[in-house]
């Protein structure tokens, strides 16, 4: 791989989670660094799921045990993480 370009910015355009809220029945309000709120609801991806690491968090007791590192939405040290451009589009992918 060749490096064309540096970055010349300072990272402040970058897009990141500054506050979520958990909303009930899955879903989770997050507020983006830009002002932008979302509401995302997680519920159907974990449903569809057939992996039993992902599939633990529809106990709703594990899924509100979220925290936001490094602005993004974690779950039990990485355990479940979603892309923040999703998030930021409301919606998860499977």
């Amino acid at each position: 791989m060749k490096i064309v370009e540096e970055y010349q910015g300072d990272y402040s355009d970058l897009i990141e989670i500054k506050s979520a809220t958990y909303m009930g029945d899955f879903t989770i309000r997050i507020d983006f660094n830009d002002g932008v709120t979302k509401l995302v609801n997680f519920k159907s991806f974990l449903e569809t799921s057939y992996h039993p690491s992902i599939r633990k968090y529809l106990d709703e007791y594990k899924f509100k045990e979220f925290e936001i590192i490094d602005g993004n939405l974690n779950w039990n040290d990485y355990e479940l993480i979603f892309p923040v451009y999703d998030l930021y589009q409301g919606k998860v992918k499977k």
